[in-house]
């Protein structure tokens, strides 16, 4: 995520700035138990880059997304870089993994994602009359390999909402997918997406059918942002018919509330980073929190898709308590009990192959934002075959 926000930040982060050293971590199995009926999961490893690592002449970092193509092999990680530090871009990777550990994420390529007119996207420091400058913070590879879809938070300050949109596999533009009504630039300040916390994530159904698009916050109107002791108001996630392309309906994600030590500090804030899908009638939902000056959280939750397990709230202007049925939520693990040396600022989530036994895993990327007390953090999960018990 880049905001201004960020920037009253640097100076206090770059105390931390030691916390970017380069490390490759094969970790000891480290089991973590879900509060559910749901499979514990270990911790193969994770990977940490600096914040200064470079890859085709330009920086490596705000890697807001991942997800794997079966077809070719690869990861495709987006990069929500506004052009600042180099093009807007997404690139492809290689991830080594096994039983015994995440081994090496090796980057393949990086291609620019190309504006409307075919062209890199501009800066936002020298923007072009017409042309948003993308915030890109989401990207899935599409049923058949040739497109992708990526998600841009928008441009509100020159005057431009956020937006869904479909490019080649070459970063070439292809079209921009219609939004909700309610989730266009706001006409008011009372109404409509917050500036920067807007289209967060996007889940392709197992089947290739649905595409859901949430939200990574409250419609100013649905609520206000999480507090202490009160989550915030009702996330939107969109489904999508791949078919026509069209909104068909929504449900609504309460968030957690902000830890109750977090309060005070301003500029706390806690939503929606990435959404998984998870089998033909779920999703995983990660949820990712902020305090100043870096402290990060992130939990993994789960939530049912099926029609009859919460409210369609597509097409309603505003959410007030009793007027939806939210999703009912179910945590798998808390990242802050997965072993790892600590929490970065996760925010992309994706299924990678299978280990040779069956078990699943789950791959974890996070967004440095170009700060040097900040990592680029890959983090590899597998489901267990058992329950929880007295560890490993």
């Amino acid at each position: 995520m880049n905001n201004p926000r960020q920037l009253c930040l640097w100076v206090l982060s770059l105390i931390c700035a030691s916390l970017a050293a380069c490390t490759t971590a094969s970790l000891a199995p480290h089991r973590i138990c879900s509060t559910s009926e749901a499979r514990p999961w270990s911790l193969l490893g994770e990977i940490r880059w600096q914040h200064d690592k470079q890859f085709a002449d330009t920086p490596v970092g705000g890697l807001s997304s991942i997800d794997y193509d079966a077809g070719s092999n690869l990861y495709y990680l987006v990069s929500d870089d506004r052009s600042a530090h180099g093009p807007a871009r997404f690139y492809t990777a290689r991830i080594e993994y096994d039983a015994s550990g995440l081994h090496q994420v090796r980057l393949q390529n990086a291609r620019p994602l190309l504006s409307p007119a075919q062209a890199p996207y501009p800066s936002h420091r020298q923007p072009v009359p017409g042309i948003a400058t993308p915030d890109a913070e989401a990207l899935r590879v599409l049923p058949g390999g040739q497109s992708l879809l990526w998600s841009s938070e928008g441009d509100f300050s020159r005057g431009f909402g956020p937006q869904l949109l479909q490019s080649g596999k070459d970063g070439h533009w292809l079209r921009e997918w219609p939004l909700p009504p309610e989730l266009h630039l706001p006409s008011s300040k009372t109404q409509g997406p917050r500036s920067n916390f807007t289209l967060e994530g996007l889940a392709l159904s197992q089947d290739g059918r649905t595409l859901w698009l949430a939200m990574e916050a409250a419609l100013r109107q649905d609520g206000a942002l999480p507090a202490a002791e009160h989550s915030g108001g009702p996330v939107r996630i969109t489904a999508y018919d791949m078919g026509t392309q069209q909104p068909a309906r929504q449900l609504a994600y309460l968030p957690d509330a902000l830890p109750a030590d977090l309060w005070l500090q301003h500029g706390a804030i806690n939503g929606i980073s990435a959404v998984l899908a998870d089998g033909p009638e779920h999703l995983l939902v990660l949820e990712r929190s902020f305090a100043p000056p870096l402290r990060f959280g992130a939990r993994i939750y789960r939530i049912s898709t099926r029609a009859d397990a919460s409210s369609d709230t597509l097409g309603q202007t505003r959410l007030v308590p009793g007027s939806y049925r939210p999703a009912d939520k179910e945590l798998l693990l808390d990242l802050a009990d997965a072993g790892l040396r600590s929490v970065d600022n996760l925010e992309g989530m994706s299924w990678g192959p299978q280990l040779p036994d069956g078990r699943r895993v789950l791959l974890l990327v996070s967004d440095n934002n170009f700060n040097p007390a900040e990592v680029t953090q890959f983090v590899a999960l597998s489901e267990e075959r058992g329950r929880c018990g007295t560890g490993l």
